[in-house]
């Protein structure tokens, strides 16, 4: 993490820690705190396993659980908005979404123009291929194709891979993780540069046929990101989500849907019960 990154995610975890003489939405003084009601949570359409329809078309996954679980404990409505992500910073300064909060990496670049939380998950871009493919190592992909999802840090981190990037025959650059990833299931990329953990779960979770080379991109953090002038939400979200590492709900909902407990949210000796 860059010297801009550390000090924007401290500004935020000391203001959700300075909110924690609060219960809940009440202020400390037996009045309510702010009188938000309801989180609008700009999403993908599908990023499993952070956040993706069921066979009922309810959201669920990691992200869409702990969502859901910081709204409940907060008193708030929870309602998705399925966004574009390239698109997404322009949807959150326009209001249309309280927060991002579907896998978002915290960059340097975004937090010029966003706030974050601290990262509550560490990621890393890396190249996935058909499982029967000749490809092993990044030079192996010498005049070939990649699929990326765009306007996302996959594409960041390919184009700060110069080694990558500069043997690539095309790049073809999709509106989703799952566009991305189809090129690849239809034979039109000979491999897709995405997120670890959703490549992860695709493979060992729903048995894709595919595996993901040793050599990786970028190293990254997911966060929740809000607009610059709302780092008050950041800090009621980043103090949840505190108190539910504390109790044990973010390490059994890692455990769900990661099979280990992935989460990096610090765990505060004597908070986990304070409401």
């Amino acid at each position: 993490m860059t010297v801009k990154m550390k000090w924007a995610v401290l500004g935020i975890l000391a203001a959700g820690l300075s909110l924690w003489a609060g219960c809940g939405t009440d202020g400390g003084d037996g009045a309510e705190a702010p009188s938000r009601t309801e989180l609008v949570v700009g999403i993908t359409e599908s990023f499993p396993p952070m956040e993706f329809p069921d066979e009922n078309g309810e959201y669920t996954g990691y992200d869409a659980e702990l969502a859901r679980e910081v709204c409940r404990r907060l008193g708030w409505t929870l309602r998705f908005n399925v966004i574009e992500w390239r698109h997404m910073e322009q949807i959150l300064a326009s209001g249309q979404v309280d927060c991002i909060w579907a896998g978002c990496t915290i960059t340097d670049d975004r937090l010029e123009r966003m706030a974050f939380t601290p990262g509550y998950v560490r990621n890393e871009q890396v190249l996935v291929v058909r499982e029967d493919s000749p490809i092993h190592r990044m030079s192996d992909l010498k005049g070939k194709t990649v699929a990326v999802q765009g306007g996302s840090t996959a594409m960041e981190a390919l184009e700060n891979t110069p080694e990558l990037r500069n043997i690539l025959k095309e790049v073809f650059e999709r509106s989703g993780s799952d566009g991305a990833f189809h090129e690849l299931e239809d034979g039109h990329a000979d491999a897709v540069v995405m997120d670890l953990l959703v490549a992860n779960y695709m493979i060992r979770r729903e048995g894709k046929p595919y595996r993901i080379l040793e050599e990786g991109l970028a190293p990254e953090e997911y966060g929740i990101g809000v607009r610059k002038d709302n780092e008050e939400l950041a800090g009621q979200i980043w103090r949840t989500l505190v108190e539910m590492a504390a109790d044990g709900t973010v390490g059994r909902l890692s455990e769900k849907w990661f099979g280990t407990d992935i989460s990096i949210i610090p765990v505060f000796a004597g908070r986990s019960r304070r409401r």
